[in-house]
């Protein structure tokens, strides 16, 4: 078990978009894994674009990218960013959390709470009065963790394929 003192969650620098790219990678493959036909697959392109476009979230105002390391390696990370009344959804202002994604060596350690935790309070000190985010359906453990963490299921995405 790594110990919870060994972990530092801080905010993503450019240095970090190799490692975000890579870990962003496992979270589509993770999905695609899921169900092939509603989620993109990974190409040889997926880590620089997914890591590049990460980088363009770094400067964005009410935007948090936070990476969790351990020994100094990026062990994973979680992106959530302030979105104000979204009508389609039918929900005022909210943090939203993006992704969180945690190496596939290191979960069941912890860091992925450390990471959720990190993120849910950037956005609370940014504003924040509620939080949503989508999970894969097949996604039980992340169900799990997002549980634990007070948060409750509230929308059902479904897809029809032609």
């Amino acid at each position: 078990m790594t110990p919870a003192a060994a972990v530092v969650v801080r905010a993503a620098t450019k240095a970090d978009l190799p490692a975000l790219g890579r870990l962003a990678v496992l979270l589509v493959r993770l999905h695609h894994d899921f169900d092939q036909a509603r989620f993109m697959a990974a190409t040889d392109q997926t880590e620089r674009g997914y890591g590049s476009y990460l980088g363009t979230q770094l400067t964005e105002r009410g935007t948090t990218v936070l990476v969790a390391t351990l020994e100094h390696t990026v062990v994973g990370y979680a992106w959530g960013s302030m979105d104000g009344i979204d009508y389609m959804s039918l929900r005022g202002p909210a943090g939203v959390l993006h992704d969180l994604v945690v190496d596939e060596a290191q979960r069941g350690r912890g860091i992925g709470s450390l990471l959720l935790d990190a993120v849910l309070a950037a956005l609370e000190a940014a504003g924040a009065r509620q939080f949503v985010l989508s999970t894969a359906a097949r996604n039980e453990s992340a169900q799990r963790l997002f549980v634990r963490h007070g948060f409750r299921p509230t929308m059902l995405e479904m897809t029809r394929d032609v």
